[in-house]
């Protein structure tokens, strides 16, 4: 039998549903773990897929003849359709879903992904790469906003970067099988994107997820959400029993229409500069590290092959970063790990520029992947809990794309640096990128700890009936 608040919640108006409210005191269920598996299994996919351009670069480079240039048009390009995807993504999200959207973006990475196999010279490789990182960067701003939406407020931190844990992992098992795969034979790196393209597989658990039910609720689909509630309800007590009576609803100020007309807002605009900000320095911090790395160490005479086997090691410590930020994320204020975070990632990164010893180079690399992976799986938690549901989907979508637009130029400062001035100053200006991310957020961060801590104390009040 469900639990017996759910009549009081069918009784209650259609336009009180407290989707929020109702998911936050769920205890962490099968439908949650089956959430973790399925969004965990696009992630992986997605993390294999976003460096394969820049560990099969130093071979496609000798086989067309390209120089470092042609390598940082096509990144930059890259990053241009990453911010298309994400912008389009963040308004399909609020107007079709977040699971459909969800489903279109998979598919769509892993398509492109496959035609790139096929790529024959350096524009038509350019071509579908811009179209494959469109649908690798929507996919990421979907499920960001669906793990907020699903997961109990006090938890989705830990989870989320559960998910990333897991995620993650296909960014060194990528590496390592490009290792062995690519100095095969001439043609052996077209192999990597086949292998990226089995994220398409994702379709294998579309019937176990269900849609948003704080979407349906913004959308006045409010029957749909209680019928997704409903069932939800119902499991969770058939595995755990009783649970505690939900919250009730906070009557929340008039909202603004969903659209960029959001942006005349003050409580909308000032988060999404900020997180701009943040995901501005992050990615060209990030991407100006992991797409160059392999490229650089090339250039200044690292084989092609010690190079790739070199960034496959670093990104064993990427796991591992999540992980850590999984145990700091729900107990300590989220900006402060960030700004630490971020810190120690422009350290690590320096030092990896300013030597040649591999072992030096791989702790060093090491270092950058385990603090840069808590530090992304953070944001991706942060960044959402800055807007409430009607602004969540768009806010979010437009600052992680404006910051992968950011490096549709950040490649070419790094080839102009490098070629002006060396392979160090690389590394001191992607250090300085991170600097100044820790430093906005710390100025100019909300914290958000106190209103999740509000959220644990409301549910416990509710279970204990005090």
């Amino acid at each position: 039998m469900p639990h017996s608040d759910n009549s009081a919640d069918r009784a209650a108006s259609a336009n009180r549903v407290n989707s929020a409210n109702r998911l936050d005191r769920l205890p962490i269920s099968r439908f949650h773990r089956t959430t973790i598996v399925a969004l965990a299994f696009a992630y992986f996919f997605e993390f294999a897929d976003i460096n394969t351009f820049a560990i099969t670069a130093p071979k496609v480079r000798q086989q067309w003849d390209a120089d470092v240039t042609h390598i940082a048009y096509v990144t930059s390009l890259s990053f241009v359709g990453m911010f298309l995807g994400s912008v389009a993504a963040g308004a399909m999200a609020d107007r079709f879903g977040r699971k459909r959207t969800l489903t279109l973006t998979t598919v769509w990475f892993s398509v492109w992904s496959l035609a790139t196999v096929f790529a024959w010279d350096m524009t038509s490789m350019g071509v579908f790469r811009v179209l494959t990182s469109a649908g690798l960067s929507a996919m990421t701003v979907v499920a960001v906003v669906y793990i907020n939406e699903i997961f109990p407020r006090a938890k989705r931190g830990k989870f989320q970067a559960y998910v990333i844990m897991i995620g993650i992992c296909g960014t060194p098992i990528t590496n390592l099988i490009a290792s062995f795969v690519v100095p095969m034979g001439e043609q052996t790196w077209r192999l990597v994107y086949l292998w990226g393209a089995m994220g398409v597989l994702f379709l294998l658990f579309l019937r176990k997820l269900v849609e948003s039910p704080q979407w349906l609720e913004s959308r006045g689909r409010h029957d749909e959400a209680e019928e997704v509630l409903s069932g939800l309800e119902e499991k969770v007590v058939a595995e755990h029993g009783q649970v505690p009576a939900a919250g009730e609803p906070i009557a929340q100020p008039s909202a603004v229409e969903p659209g960029l007309r959001m942006l005349k807002d003050r409580k909308f605009l000032f988060p999404t500069v900020l997180l701009s900000v943040l995901w501005i320095t992050q990615t060209i911090g990030f991407f100006g590290f992991s797409s160059w790395a392999p490229t650089l160490l090339a250039a200044e005479g690292v084989s092609v092959e010690d190079s790739i086997f070199f960034v496959a090691l670093t990104t064993v410590g990427a796991p591992l970063g999540s992980f850590l930020a999984a145990q700091v994320t729900d107990r300590f204020e989220r900006k402060w790990c960030l700004v630490v975070f971020g810190l120690i990632i422009a350290a690590s990164g320096l030092m990896y520029g300013l030597t040649f010893v591999p072992v030096l180079v791989v702790v060093f690399g090491f270092m950058v992947n385990l603090f840069e992976r808590g530090y992304t799986s953070l944001a991706y938690a942060y960044s959402p809990e800055l807007y409430d549901t009607r602004g969540r989907s768009l806010g979010t979508s437009i600052s992680y794309g404006l910051g992968r637009l950011s490096n549709a130029v950040g490649p070419l400062i790094i080839a102009a640096l490098y070629n002006g001035y060396g392979y160090r100053t690389v590394f001191y200006f992607i250090a300085g990128t991170w600097v100044v991310g820790a430093l906005a957020l710390a100025l100019f961060g909300p914290a958000t700890r106190k209103i999740r801590l509000r959220a644990e104390s409301a549910e416990r009040e509710a279970a204990t009936g005090h």
